[in-house]
């Protein structure tokens, strides 16, 4: 299917009420945000705001998935070359751990309207599905990781970036913290605690 163009204004005006929503959310929820608020930080018309967005959830989730789609930029670029699944559920955890320690503001927000991007057949979880799998096909993980090891991984990552943000965390408290979630994690997930540990010790070393 062809991809529809957007015209170059249109663009901009979304752009416009995405970056808005970013600075609204990360002071409030989105219940506590006016779609008028939004369109006046914007520079835009009300009506434009139901151009693109059909009601207030909606937007807070576009705000959202925006933020982890640029946080999955990252952790693809971090994995880059790794083919060890262990390596990589490791890493992109460090990655986002890393995120909430450099771009609060944006941690912020994405975790604030997750929404649909929980979901195990979301797009924005490809990564961390064809990781669970490959961890699965390799014997490495108990069965229960088949149908719940994404939602487990994704609480886990959710739960660190949480810590990191709640407790305002240096980047060495964050590693320390990071190197437990990874053990504890792995191991849930099946993986041999030798294996577990010398994956989140070599991972939070490079936090």
């Amino acid at each position: 299917m062809a991809t529809v163009a957007i015209h170059p204004r249109a663009a901009r005006t979304r752009r416009a009420l995405l970056d808005a929503g970013l600075d609204l959310l990360a002071q409030r929820p989105i219940d506590a945000i006016a779609i008028d608020e939004v369109v006046a930080r914007a520079g835009v018309a009300k009506g434009s705001f139901f151009n693109h967005f059909v009601d207030k959830p909606g937007f807070g989730n576009a705000v959202s998935e925006a933020v982890r789609l640029e946080l999955e930029s990252r952790v693809a670029a971090a994995n880059a070359g790794v083919t060890d699944p262990v390596m990589r559920l490791a890493g992109g955890t460090r990655v986002a751990v890393d995120f909430a320690l450099t771009e609060r503001k944006r941690a912020i927000v994405m975790l604030r309207g997750l929404g649909a991007a929980t979901e195990v057949d979301h797009e924005l979880n490809r990564g961390v599905r064809a990781d669970i799998a490959a961890l699965t096909a390799s014997g490495q993980t108990r069965p229960e990781a088949v149908s719940s090891g994404v939602r487990f991984w994704l609480g886990l990552c959710q739960v660190s970036l949480l810590n990191v943000i709640e407790r305002q965390s240096d980047r060495d408290e964050a590693a320390q913290r990071l190197a437990e979630m990874l053990v504890l994690g792995l191991t849930g997930l099946g993986v041999d605690e030798a294996r577990a540990r010398a994956a989140a010790q070599a991972v939070s070393a490079q936090l």
